[in-house]
C-alpha cells in the first residue's frame, strides 16, 4: 500500500504522560503498543500485525485479508495526534484496487466530499460506512482527518 501522510497534530488524542514522558528508549514502545491495543479497540480484522514507530512515522507489517482491513488499519493509527506518516508493508491477500484518500479541510461535510468525488452528494454514506469504526457519527469529521474514498 505504501507510504500515507497525515497531519501531525490532527487526530485523536491517544498518547498520554505514560508514553509523552517516558525515557527516551522506551517511548517508541510504548507508543507502539498503544497504537496496537488502538487497533484491536476498533476490532479492525488482520491476521497478524506488528506496530514499529520511528519518530513520528508508524510501520505496519503483517497480514490482512483483504485491501479494505490494510487501509483501515492504516487511517486508524494515521490519524493520531503526534503520527505525520504511516508507511504500510501489510501484506494483503485478497488484492483488490486501492481506495482514494481524502484529507479533510475546514469548510468539508460528507456530503460536499461525496459531490466532489462521486459527483453525487447522496453518496455520502458510502464515504461514512468505509471509515467506520473510526467514524461513528458522519457530523463528526474534523479539519486533518484523512478519509477512505473508496471506489464504486
Amino acid at each position: 500500500m505504501g507510504l500515507l501522510s497525515f497531519i501531525k497534530g490532527a487526530g485523536t488524542k491517544l498518547f498520554g504522560k505514560k508514553e509523552e514522558e517516558a525515557p527516551v528508549a522506551e517511548k517508541e514502545t510504548l507508543k507502539a503498543s498503544a497504537l496496537l491495543a488502538h487497533v484491536q479497540a476498533l476490532k479492525l480484522p488482520f491476521k497478524s500485525i506488528k506496530v514499529l514507530l520511528q519518530g513520528e512515522k508508524v510501520i505496519l507489517q503483517g497480514e490482512v485479508e483483504n485491501q479494505v482491513d490494510a487501509e483501515k488499519i492504516a487511517l486508524a493509527v494515521g490519524n493520531i495526534d503526534g503520527v505525520s506518516e504511516v508507511d504500510n508493508q501489510m501484506n494483503v491477500a485478497i488484492q483488490e484496487p486501492e481506495a482514494r484518500y481524502h484529507t479533510v479541510v475546514s469548510g468539508d461535510w460528507l456530503s460536499k466530499i461525496a459531490k466532489t468525488y462521486y459527483g453525487d452528494a447522496n453518496k455520502f454514506d458510502v464515504i461514512f460506512e468505509a471509515n467506520k469504526p473510526m467514524l461513528t457519527d458522519p457530523d463528526k469529521i474534523y479539519p486533518g482527518q484523512v478519509l477512505r474514498i473508496p471506489n464504486l
